[in-house]
């Protein structure tokens, strides 16, 4: 039985005490994901919202333990596929308070499945702590789910270990909560010391550990931000770091002061992070990458942009819309199923979907496919054709596009292909590449419509303003109906933006908008665009480094005139 499987009889819910970790979605544990996957109420703090409601399943009620200063909801509020419940609400059968322990005991005493989600561990969580001691008054079961401590997380994402092979002594202080007594036992010894802190108050953390006993000039780093794409740190020493942080310019939060780790010892010091620090060096860390694609579209490329260290922003410049006539499109399905065709080729993952909603539409499935073959332009069509229920038969083994499809089409033989047609369902914008190749190979095609492609709405004005204002680092233009249709719907992005062409079509439509094409991909591919887009953010990193200059992004830097085409 899963220990989220409620025995017949319990009169008590179940609660699942369960640790987000330190901010990287990716640190979630796998027994963490089952929990969420099998909850019916979710209390979670602001913080851990966005890491854990992804695995959340459809219909769960999200209770915000925390609210804003006006006392509204925090993130997630309007989210669709979630029933939303803030701390002030009876929505759902939850009570109107706003005690995370209440909402939880409340909850589980209507007999649901509970997930807490707390910030890095449940076990050095204090207010989770009480909850369980409440849990086992109140006779409710419970469990805990361990999560990645920001204490131990946040020094590995910032390439800083605790300990070596002489078997350092490490401990670990919470500054906010640390006794007199705690801070002359970590000052006497000499060993690493790792402080949960606030960005305002690390002068004085250093001070206490000063006062008890450390020397001034012993190394430091203090983490903010800590295993997300905002991570910054700064190598100081204790007498230093207060200076170090004024000039780096970092301002008192109004909030109180963000959380960040410091880190404290001799076996921490700089030498050992310069050569360790694997996150915060990585190609595109902290890029905010304009994607102009659908989220649907961008999936793998995004997930591509995410592992060089890069934040990917979709945003949609073209919309899918019905073909004017359907009757083409309603002739070309009803001849498939009647063996008109020997053969289907699908150019896109839209392609796919039009076909898809044709069959529902009649009341077809993949068993309609049967004897005909099937070919798919690329990798994501293909998997957008096995989801389908239809593993194609041909796929291109080198570029992912028509040319590359035709390399690999086979020409027409009437001795073994009974049947020389081939259905083509494509945009109204497609080119004739395809079409000339198979008849030349010898094969008759029926070229049909299957939906149309027009300029997707603008996005929000803050999108718009951050495309037009310098907001974002990079764009990746993968095609060249994609510049015209950004540029139409939201502007020409700012001179400071990288902007990165698939191929030389692409380059010489974004020219002739103004802008200057800084990278282009070798082959005409996505993936290729986002690899080139890397090795040009990682030849910039390090001229930077031997120049002896901070490492920027290009958002950081604001040239005076918009970026123009080149002359030269």
């Amino acid at each position: 039985m899963s220990p989220t499987t409620l025995p017949a009889g319990l009169e008590h819910g179940h609660v699942t005490f369960l640790g987000a970790g330190p901010g990287d979605p990716g640190l979630l544990t796998l027994r963490a994901v089952e929990a969420l996957a099998n909850a019916d109420v979710l209390v979670a703090e602001h913080e851990v919202l966005d890491v854990v409601r992804k695995h959340a399943r459809v219909g769960v009620a999200e209770v915000h333990t925390d609210t804003g200063p006006s006392g509204d909801a925090g993130p997630g509020t309007g989210t669709p596929q979630l029933a939303v419940v803030d701390g002030a609400s009876t929505t759902a059968g939850l009570p109107a308070v706003r005690d995370a322990a209440h909402l939880v005991m409340e909850a589980a005493r209507s007999g649901r499945r509970v997930v807490r989600a707390v910030s890095g561990d449940p076990g050095l969580d204090t207010y989770a702590t009480e909850e369980m001691l409440a849990c086992v008054a109140a006779g409710v079961p419970f469990e805990v789910v361990p999560g990645v401590a920001a204490a131990v997380g946040v020094p590995a994402y910032a390439g800083v270990p605790l300990r070596d092979a002489q078997g350092t002594d490490v401990r670990f202080v919470d500054a906010r909560t640390a006794s007199d007594r705690c801070w002359t036992e970590v000052g006497a010894s000499d060993g690493t010391v790792v402080v949960s802190t606030t960005l305002d108050s690390v002068g004085a953390a250093a001070g206490e550990l000063v006062s008890a006993g450390r020397k001034p000039d012993t190394p430091l780093t203090v983490t903010v931000a800590g295993t997300t794409t905002r991570q910054r740190t700064w190598t100081a020493t204790l007498g230093t770091i207060a200076q170090t942080l004024k000039q780096a310019k970092v301002l008192p939060s109004p909030e109180g002061g963000r959380p960040v780790i410091a880190v404290v010892g001799e076996r921490s010091a700089a030498a050992q992070r310069d050569q360790l620090s694997w996150f915060e060096s990585k190609p595109l860390f902290g890029w905010r990458v304009l994607v102009p694609r659908t989220k649907e579209q961008a999936a793998s490329l995004s997930d591509q942009l995410r592992s060089y260290g890069a934040v990917p922003h979709e945003v949609p410049t073209i919309a899918v819309e019905p073909p004017r006539t359907p009757q083409q499109m309603e002739r070309a399905v009803k001849g498939l199923v009647t063996g008109r065709y020997e053969w289907i080729a699908f150019t896109s993952v839209n392609a796919v979907k039009a076909v898809r909603e044709k069959f529902e539409e009649y009341g077809l499935d993949a068993r309609a496919f049967a004897g005909i073959k099937v070919a798919a332009v690329g990798e994501q069509t293909a998997k957008a054709l096995i989801a389908f229920g239809v593993k194609p038969d041909l796929v291109p083994s080198g570029e992912q596009s028509a040319a590359g499809l035709l390399e690999d089409w086979p020409p027409y033989d009437p001795v073994f292909d009974p049947i020389d047609r081939v259905f083509l369902p494509r945009a109204d914008i497609a080119t004739e590449t395809l079409v000339a190749g198979l008849i030349e190979l010898g094969w008759e095609v029926d070229d049909v419509t299957a939906y149309r492609t027009v300029r997707a709405s603008p996005p929000p004005a803050e999108t718009r303003e951050a495309i037009k204002g310098g907001g974002f680092d990079a764009v990746l233009f993968t095609s060249s109906s994609t510049v015209r249709n950004l540029v139409g719907i939201a502007g020409k992005p700012h001179n400071v933006t990288v902007i990165a062409c698939i191929g030389p079509a692409t380059a010489k439509t974004a020219e002739e908008h103004g802008l200057r094409v800084d990278v282009m991909a070798p082959e005409p591919s996505v993936h290729k665009l986002a690899e080139a887009l890397a090795d040009f953010g990682l030849r910039r990193r390090a001229a930077a480094v031997e120049a002896g200059d901070p490492v920027t992004r290009p958002s950081e830097r604001r040239p005076g005139a918009r970026r123009r085409r080149s002359t030269t």
